[in-house]
């Protein structure tokens, strides 16, 4: 399977399409994917711009909008993760992953899919220490704050993540691991980038939630963005993780000679690890892998697109450890209390019962709904003001959590912050006619129990439901021997706005289009230039219970404190 992998995209999804387009003419090949490194910018209109952390003046709509109307449709499959530049109301509705456009694919937070067999899991947002240890609190309209928090990586996430005991394939992410620059050309690196150098010289440029991840995990390939330029290292792991033959001869090198790469690769368990720039022209944004898989594809052409399983498991089994609170929580380990259970691999008995619930049918509906008005060039009007949207519940999440049978994080947080819920309307009913036909019937049930919209069914594994975990404090973090539980000492541009580089991560300035590299030998070099809504089908409404809890308002200023 060939697979295009993009770095910062930016919104330039038309660009990029046309510019792999180009490149399956010129080499006479057929891509069969895409997969996206964050900085995605799916704003479907302007109002979600308003969400996104950029100063007003940078704030452009870009082609997205296109793609989630209909006007255009994305030509192969695309799985993206959301990086420091997103329309972060939209994909918070998606927590758990889902159709941002037809044909178009969000991890979630964090996710696992299979691709004809090829596993790829990825985690979303950048590392942040004075977030990581917080629940999902933040919801639109953002503040100035929350607008910059909502793109943190969590611990909960990285979490389920380190459950996972088979092989992964592809690993993404937005950030790069810590220390990743070790195992590649550093000073390459150092004078591409040269005020990377002091940060790479104490060992402080990356997130370590990665560097662990790329530890345990130990994945075939590792792609990442963030830092717009291309960086290539392959990582040998000391301590190889067990996995079967048959896994193990899905090895196989990079389709190309990267002159970044020594020609000798290392024998056993390693990783590929592959950074790429921001779509730009003369830059290197692009590459092409050739990867082996299973050969499927259905009467329409499509790959066969399915949920892991073991991961659709963990979620399952760690749904009472969702935390929607500001506050510093504990998580779970070995050292806890009253014998709780810190492991939560699954087996195979856990995950024939999660099996079932998907009535033994794990491929990925498509089941993607318009859900708003998108983008309209000729109604648009130069200087006029735009608000922040409020936080909606998806109808996709609603069918993957009820399916599952836990908790959107969206909704507790909204719930917890007093806030009733507000249900998306399909804008067409063309996409999914199953999906709408369970909303109406799940509608029904709730009419005819006179129940509010503004209620919410919890499961019995619901944070709101369990008093234990949602409200455990953390102590301030503090140094033990030597272990940084909390990185204070981290790379942090959050309130850098002097844009020295187009990399300054977290900037409220966006990058200028105008700067060029003209050291790179790009590796793709042609990148080409530039209503009546129908009737609104009943949405499912909630079910509220435990009314009593929702009347609780915990103090925990003492923690509130940005470090």
């Amino acid at each position: 399977m060939k697979i295009a992998v993009e770095g910062c995209a930016h919104g330039e999804l038309e660009k990029i399409y046309e510019t792999i387009q180009e490149l399956e003419k010129r080499d006479n090949i057929k891509v069969d994917m895409l997969l996206c490194c964050g900085d995605f910018q799916s704003t479907r209109n302007m109002e979600d711009l308003q969400t996104m952390a950029v100063s007003q003046k940078y704030q452009d709509i870009c082609t997205f909008y296109k793609y989630y109307s209909g006007e255009l449709k994305a030509p192969m499959l695309t799985i993206f993760i959301g990086g420091n530049h997103e329309a972060s109301n939209y994909l918070q509705e998606l927590p758990y992953g889902g159709w941002v456009a037809p044909n178009i694919y969000y991890l979630g937070y964090a996710g696992v899919v299979r691709v004809n067999g090829i596993r790829i899991a990825g985690v979303s947002g950048i590392y942040k220490g004075h977030d990581y240890l917080r629940g999902r609190f933040e919801f639109s309209p953002y503040s100035e704050s929350t607008k910059r928090s909502v793109y943190h990586v969590r611990q909960l996430e990285i979490f389920r993540l380190k459950q996972l005991s088979s092989k992964i394939d592809i690993f993404m992410s937005h950030d790069w691991p810590k220390g990743i620059y070790n195992f590649g050309n550093k000073e390459q690196l150092a004078r591409f980038k040269p005020f990377l150098r002091e940060e790479m010289d104490n060992d402080q440029l990356g997130s370590r939630p990665c560097e662990d991840l790329l530890n345990m995990l130990q994945p075939q390939y590792w792609f990442a963005a963030h830092l717009h330029c291309k960086f290539a290292a392959v990582v040998e792991h000391s301590n190889s993780k067990c996995c079967d033959e048959k896994t193990e001869a899905k090895n196989n090198i990079f389709n190309e000679k990267n002159n970044d790469e020594d020609d000798t690769t290392p024998k056993g368990s390693f990783t590929k690890f592959l950074a790429l720039d921001k779509c730009l022209p003369k830059r290197r944004f692009l590459q092409v892998l050739d990867i082996n898989s299973e050969n499927y594809t259905d009467d329409e052409g499509h790959l066969r697109f399915e949920y892991d399983l073991e991961w659709l498991t963990i979620l399952y089994l760690t749904n009472h450890l969702v935390n929607v609170k500001e506050s510093y929580y504990y998580l779970p380990n070995e050292k806890s209390a009253n014998g709780e259970r810190f492991d939560f691999t699954p087996t195979e008995e856990e995950m024939q019962n999660v099996r079932k619930k998907f009535e033994n049918d794990l491929k990925i509906p498509n089941n993607f709904c318009r859900t708003v008005e998108s983008f309209d060039p000729s109604s648009y009007s130069k200087g006029r003001h735009f608000e922040q949207p409020k936080s909606q519940i998806n109808p996709q999440s609603l069918h993957f959590c009820d399916t599952l049978g836990i908790d959107d994080p969206l909704s507790l947080a909204m719930l917890m912050g007093g806030h009733e819920l507000s249900h998306s309307s399909t804008l067409d009913n063309t996409q999914d006619s199953a999906l709408n036909d369970s909303l109406l019937q799940d509608d029904q049930q709730s009419s005819s129990l006179n129940i509010s919209s503004a209620s919410v069914c919890l499961t019995d594994s619901s944070p709101l439901k369990r008093k234990s975990n949602s409200g455990l404090i953390l102590p301030k973090p503090k140094m033990d021997d030597g272990n940084i539980i909390v990185n204070t000492e981290e790379i942090d541009l959050d309130d850098d706005d002097t844009n020295k580089e187009d990399i300054k991560e977290d900037l409220q300035l966006e990058c200028d289009p105008s700067d060029a590299c003209t050291n790179d030998q790009t590796q793709i070099e042609s990148t080409t230039n530039e209503k009546v809504l129908s009737p609104k089908p009943p949405i499912k409404k909630f079910k509220r219970r435990n009314q009593d809890i929702y009347q609780e308002k915990e103090e925990t200023d003492e923690l509130k404190e940005t470090l």
